[in-house]
């Protein structure tokens, strides 16, 4: 099982020359394999640079897309046919159920996995033909970080630098100071919490300054202070023009932080829409009148009005929001005059388990 991708970025340098040439670094369950040698990348654009290009190009820019992506181990379909598009700046938010095919994707978009039919793209570019070029501009943290337990967080973090080349203690420096573990840099790795492991597994991927982060539940053993602590630092890296490919089964926490979202179910893709509109069409009105149950049976005959019900004699009306008053008008049209009417608008988790039918994972 794969558990940490660390993947050089713009930082990256030459190696020292007992070095063998390594640009692809992936911790395999407590161990580390050296992927085939690759081209050195070609160096990316700045962040000044691309501020220049203006922020409505960059937006538009797409970063991470798949075409008809599709991965078959025998007679079983795991990804099926698969659509997305990532644009510079998002914080994009991959969902489904335990089982739906994240993980195969996210392998496939950084070269692991193989697919079967369709394509990858980074950067514009197909994963398969130019993965030199646009790997190394890509850091990643794919499930529970594998970290050497008997070393320091801090020595850690050079041994991984050295393999990169080119990254400075003064960039280990930002590096601990954004993951709250400057403190403890020095302390061996056996030592930390799993929320203390998450977070040095987090500052491995921002090691080399990547342009794409690709994170596998990166909140993973984090307590309630460090959830916010990534959340802010997602919205961070944003603002800066990274892009933020996130899978995570907190959905409050996608809710809050993602711009838009995908969810997936064996395989195929069930919806990718903005987090805004998604909540937005989820809402639902509770409505108080005098006799509820009639007034659900009226309700009923609609077909706007199948999936309503009652909540403690109170009608609940699922419904886009901005419809009340036509709701009021035709309960009135029918004889119920409804004492109280209220907007509640669904959480993207409610509208998960009513797209998937299933808990997230």
């Amino acid at each position: 099982m794969f558990h940490v991708v660390i993947l050089p970025g713009r930082r990256s340098g030459g190696l020292a020359p007992h070095h063998p040439p390594l640009h692809t670094l992936i911790s395999i369950a407590g161990g580390t394999r050296k992927c085939p040698e690759v081209a050195p990348a070609a160096q990316p654009e700045s962040c000044h640079n691309r501020a220049l290009g203006g922020a409505m190009q960059a937006m538009k820019e797409s970063i991470l897309s798949t075409h008809a992506l599709s991965k078959r181990y025998g007679q079983r379909t795991v990804v099926d046919q698969l659509e997305l598009q990532v644009d510079r700046g998002e914080v994009f938010g991959f969902l489904g159920p335990n089982g739906a095919g994240k993980t195969t994707t996210i392998r496939m978009a950084l070269g692991l996995v193989e697919p079967t039919a369709g394509s990858v793209e980074l950067f514009g570019s197909d994963v398969r033909t130019h993965g030199a070029q646009v790997l190394p501009r890509v850091g990643a943290l794919v499930e529970s970080p594998a970290l050497y337990g008997y070393m320091s967080g801090r020595d850690n973090l050079r041994a991984v630098g050295r393999v990169l080349g080119g990254i400075s203690e003064s960039r280990m420096d930002e590096v601990l100071e954004v993951i709250h573990l400057r403190g403890r840099d020095g302390d061996r790795v056996n030592t930390y919490s799993l929320g203390m492991k998450q977070r040095l597994g987090l500052g491995l991927a921002m090691l080399n300054d990547p342009d794409l982060y690709i994170l596998d539940e990166p909140a993973n053993g984090l307590d309630p202070a460090g959830i916010a602590e990534i959340r802010d630092l997602l919205r961070e890296l944003a603002a800066q023009g990274r892009t933020v490919f996130i899978s995570s089964h907190v959905l409050s926490e996608i809710q809050q932080i993602c711009d838009r979202v995908a969810i997936i179910q064996e395989g195929r893709l069930v919806t990718l829409s903005t987090v805004a509109q998604l909540t937005e069409s989820g809402g639902e009105f509770i409505v108080i009148v005098e006799r509820p149950e009639a007034a659900l049976a009226l309700v009923r005959t609609q077909p706007w009005g199948q999936k309503a019900r009652l909540e403690d004699l109170q009608l609940v009306v699922p419904s886009p929001s901005g419809r009340g008053r036509d709701l009021v008008q035709f309960l009135a049209g029918h004889g119920h005059w409804p004492d109280v009417i209220r907007e509640r608008q669904q959480s993207l988790e409610e509208i998960f388990l009513d797209l998937t039918g299933r808990e997230a994972r």
